[in-house]
């Protein structure tokens, strides 16, 4: 479900990424290039808000304990730490 979630929230950050895209090489001069700037700006501000809350989404699953991070420093992390004689 999670994983569900995070595919779902990344290709609509790409899509929205595409469309500002789109909008930035449809502006032309005149007032069309006001209206086609807004529709870019309000593209990429959609795109910024979206990756924020997939940030903070990530985060607290991570944090709950939700979701497990698996991968090279996953087991780093989880590790516990060495105990020693000097440490003490």
């Amino acid at each position: 479900m999670i994983k569900t979630i995070v595919i779902v929230a990344f290709i609509l950050i790409i899509v929205s990424l595409g469309s500002a895209l789109f909008h930035l090489f449809q502006s032309k001069t005149g007032e069309q290039s006001e209206e086609q700037a807004k529709k870019t700006v309000k593209a990429l501000t959609f795109r910024i808000a979206l990756s924020l809350i997939l940030f903070v989404f990530v985060f607290i699953m991570v944090a709950t304990g939700l979701y497990k991070p698996q991968g090279i420093g996953a087991g780093m992390l989880m590790q516990k730490p060495v105990v020693t004689e000097y440490s003490k």
